[in-house]
């Protein structure tokens, strides 16, 4: 097979979508592999340390996806990317369909088949492709929370961890699962007051147990949520539903109350957010000023540490690279059920009931033939 990697172009995004260890064994495995000059630039790989690897190397993205049967990427495709794909060929990475209409139409319109590295699943129920970067964003979360705190960036000007005669600052993070506890484990470290809330009972008790009563464990109700995010200093919010839209646990209204240069990280806006004030930003401009409260929205935030954020990427990604170029894409399907939960785009229809369902589009299941299977 040939395995295509393009440049990404978002703003401020650096991560690329193989690294020259995987390149090497997907060639010497067989498969040609096609990189994109300059592709890994952002984490200092050279086109020279692809090209070792048995890579080749192409000038623009136009080159990848024309000769590329399976492309490989980390972020969702822009539209002058959907613009290139075609049927036939298979197109594996982050999407967020949920949350954004224009690409999952774009995507349909194109007729390439789309599998989405947030909504493959393993055996245990869990994501194996968004845990390394909820694990980056969660760890990322206080750290960026912590600068926007400074009262140069609009923030209160609290440090998280006080000094002795001064309490320190009060953080709330808003779900207990990878990027909930990794905030946790950063914000419990820089000393500060921190509260995590989750509906499940069972996950609190755990959290409560692996922290060693460091922070507070509390039950998500609406009045909780509100009595919590008023008092606060910083609010993380790291909600996730497979696929789904987050839903919106901070109302406007909660955040009107809250205290003035405060700040709210939403972790969750890739999938459109979990605070009702929050909208996408970059890298480029991370914050905006709501209600008086300072919202830190940047969809691709593992972008700004690229080379630890692509590392971990890849050393998850490859084996289901290595599976769609060994089987091709539609028996790499029918062989895993976990790599077909991933399946969000098949020759224009949407074939995740989630997203689906959060776009108001129509959902057409994919349907494994015995050809394939076998």
């Amino acid at each position: 097979m040939r395995i295509g990697v393009p440049k990404e172009i978002k703003n401020h995004e650096y991560r690329v979508g193989l690294v020259p260890a995987g390149v090497r064994e997907l060639v010497e495995a067989g498969h040609e592999v096609l990189i994109q000059s300059t592709a890994g630039a952002g984490i200092d790989v050279t086109d020279a340390a692809y090209q070792a690897a048995g890579a080749k190397i192409v000038a623009t993205a136009a080159d990848v996806f024309a000769a590329a049967d399976l492309v490989v990427k980390v972020k969702e495709p822009q539209l002058a990317e959907c613009k290139m794909l075609r049927r036939g060929q298979t197109l594996f990475t982050y999407l967020h369909l949920a949350a954004d209409s224009a690409q999952a139409k774009a995507l349909m319109a194109s007729g390439a088949t789309a599998i989405a590295y947030e909504t493959v699943t393993s055996a245990d129920g869990s994501l194996p492709l968004l845990t390394p970067m909820s694990e980056v964003a969660g760890r990322m979360s206080v750290q960026v929370g912590a600068a926007s705190l400074q009262k140069a960036n609009g923030g209160l000007g609290v440090l998280l961890g006080g000094v002795p005669g001064v309490a320190p600052a009060k953080i709330v993070i808003l779900g207990g699962g990878v990027s909930g506890t990794c905030s946790a484990e950063i914000a419990v470290g820089m000393r500060a007051d921190v509260t995590i809330v989750d509906k499940s009972l069972k996950r609190l008790r755990q959290l409560d147990a692996i922290f060693g009563g460091k922070l507070k464990t509390v039950a998500s109700t609406a009045e909780a949520i509100e009595s919590l995010v008023t008092q606060a200093d910083l609010v993380v919010g790291a909600v996730l539903v497979a696929g789904a839209a987050a839903p919106k646990l901070v109302t406007r209204a909660m955040v009107g109350k809250m205290k003035k240069g405060a700040v709210m990280v939403d972790i969750s806006i890739d999938q459109g957010g979990c605070f009702e004030t929050s909208r996408p930003t970059t890298h480029a401009e991370p914050t905006f000023v709501e209600e008086g409260v300072v919202h830190y929205c940047v969809t691709n935030m593992p972008g700004a540490v690229p080379r630890t954020s692509t590392f971990a990427l890849t050393n998850a990604t490859l084996p289901y690279v290595k599976a769609l170029a060994a089987h091709g894409t539609q028996k790499a399907l029918a062989l895993d059920p976990h790599l077909l939960n991933g399946l969000n785009v098949f020759e224009g229809t949407i074939t995740h009931e989630a997203v689906a369902r959060d776009l108001g589009l129509p959902y057409r299941p994919y349907h494994v033939s015995q050809a394939h299977a076998a």
